[in-house]
Order: C-alpha cells, then structure tokens, then sequence
C-alpha cells in the first residue's frame, strides 16, 4: 500500500533530520525476534537472540512489534540526535487514550489481551530500557557514527538540491511531488492511506535495524515521519582487522587498526563506522600518519579517500622486533 504525505509551502520548510534511540530499540527487538531486519543484521542477531529470550517482558514485546508497528513506540525526536532517556520520558507521558487507539488500529482483536495503557506504558518503557542497555547500548557508538555520516550526507543534499534534492536521493520508493509525499511503491485506487501532517512538518531518520525498509508513521500526533534505511550498514557488524601486538605498542590501537584497514581506499566516515569511534578522532589520527608517510589521502570533490603507502604496508606486513 502506498502512503501520501501532503505537506503544504509551511510544513515543507519544516523539514528536518534526525536519529531515534528509542527507535532503534524497538526495531532491534523487532529484529532479534526474526521480524523484519536483514541478513546483514545477522551477526549482531545471533548475539542478541540468546540475551532477548532472558527479558521477562518478552511476551509483551513480541505482541507488540511483531505485526503492524503502534506509533505510540515512536514518539518523534525534538532534537537532531535525543538521548535514550528524553526519548522514553516522552514514550511514558504518551496520552492513554493514543496508546489504546494505536494497539487496536495495530493488533485488531488481539488487543484486548494487553493491560490498560497505563500499565502497558510502564511495562513496555521498562522492558525497552533493558533492551537498549543490553542489545543496543554495547554498539551505540558504531551505530552513532553511521547514522551521524548519513545525516552529513542528507545535509549536504539539502544544500545542494533543497528538500526536492534531499528527497529525490532519500530512497527509490520515495516520490516527491510538488506538495506530495508518496512512499512504497506506485500509487493504486483504492490502496493509498494519506496522511496529514497537521502543520508540524516532516522529519527524516535513518535508521539502522529498520534497514532496508522504508517506515511511515501512518498516525502520528504531531510531525510526520519517515525512517529511511541508513547508508553504509554493512560495515557496522565488520570485525577490525588484526594488527600485530609490536605495531600496536609503537603506533597505538587506533592508529594501528587505521593502518590495517587502509589495504583498501576508505573515507573518514567508513573508517570511523569500522573502528567504532568519531570522525573526528579519526581525522587526527589520520593526519599524524600521513605526516609519517604512512597514509596518503586523495580529495575527490567533498570527499577525501585514504589508503596506505608502501611504507604503512610494509609496516603492517611484519611485525615489529
């Protein structure tokens, strides 16, 4: 079924990016559980299963995100990249009467068997914060750094083309269409569900565990949304390269790690997405290994690409004595 977002000259200037702590939770368990995901999620999966069949509010979670999504478990972010806990404030404070509205629109009869909102609010917020702290909370940094690189990329979109640019490069089953948002796929009589985005405008999220779907809100209480699949996921789950033990004590771990990856030409995003740390950090450390002459970096319009040089390979080929 397709999805029409109408957004008027207002709401299209309320255009806005941003990541989803909370989401990723819900869609991380909704992963581990078989539902959605992909195989590229597999290694962290076959970790998360056996730590997911220990939370004693597994039953409640599994109704929940195995059918249709309630929007109730997403609320929208109010800032580019919220904590986990602001997130979940907001999910506790959700207006009893949405929660009940959303788990009938998403579960139909079944619904009748959850606790009232109240409890199924309390529950479900507990639940999914002992689920980021154990399945997420042990891979945020890595998961930051991808999802922050796409938020880089989208914004440069925007600049570059405005929000038909931003859009148009957002996903193949995204169509803008002066004033109208259509999501999956080709429009059909009879099989659109238009939403409204009340005056609130629309907020972009790529998303990890959703990949490589595209998610909609189809009733949410203020802003649209759209969780889109974020861009370079496959190199979240990749294992760093070894490195011998005598070039780490001399170069130091992320410095050495650097050198073994650069076998390949690799941006700064993709090298902080395999190591797990900032762009930032990796900036620096890259600077000081090209001062070596260990590292050369070629600049092709805004990104720059580096691999090592035949010293920095030598050095990664034997260890040091």
């Amino acid at each position: 079924m397709a999805v029409e977002i109408r957004l008027s000259a207002a709401e299209v200037a309320r255009v806005r990016l941003a990541v989803s702590p909370l989401a990723e939770t819900v869609l991380g368990v909704r992963a581990a559980l078989g539902v959605g995901g992909h195989e590229v999620h597999r290694p962290w999966a076959r970790e998360a299963r056996p730590v997911l069949a220990e939370e004693p509010e597994l039953p409640l979670l599994r109704m929940l995100v195995e059918g249709c999504l309630p929007s109730f478990l997403f609320p929208v972010p109010q800032e580019r990249l919220p904590a986990f806990g602001a997130e979940l404030a907001d999910l506790r404070a959700t207006d009893p009467a949405y929660v009940t509205a959303e788990c009938v629109a998403a579960l139909g009869a079944r619904a009748g068997k959850l606790p009232g909102p109240a409890v199924l609010l309390e529950r479900a917020a507990d639940a999914l914060t002992r689920c980021h702290a154990r399945l997420v909370a042990p891979h945020w940094g890595r998961m930051r750094t991808v999802l922050e690189a796409d938020l880089g990329r989208r914004a440069l979109a925007l600049v570059d083309g405005g929000v038909a640019g931003l859009l148009a490069q957002l996903h193949d089953d995204v169509v803008w269409r002066e004033g109208e948002l259509v999501v999956h796929g080709r429009r059909r009589p009879g099989a659109v569900w238009t939403v409204d985005a009340g005056g609130h405008g629309l907020v972009l999220m790529p998303s990890v565990f959703g990949w490589p779907e595209v998610i909609v809100d189809h009733s949410p209480r203020a802003a649209a949304s759209i969780r889109y699949p974020v861009s370079g996921v496959g190199l979240l789950w990749e294992q760093p390269r070894p490195t011998s033990a005598g070039l780490t004590a001399v170069l130091g771990r992320t410095r050495a790690a650097l050198l073994a990856e650069l076998g390949e030409p690799l941006s700064t995003p993709e090298l902080a997405a395999r190591l797990g740390v900032t762009a930032g950090a990796v900036s620096q450390h890259l600077g000081a290994l090209r001062a070596a002459g260990l590292v050369t970096t070629c600049r092709t319009g805004r990104t720059a690409v580096h691999l090592r040089t035949r010293t920095g390979t030598a050095l990664t080929a034997q260890p040091l004595r």
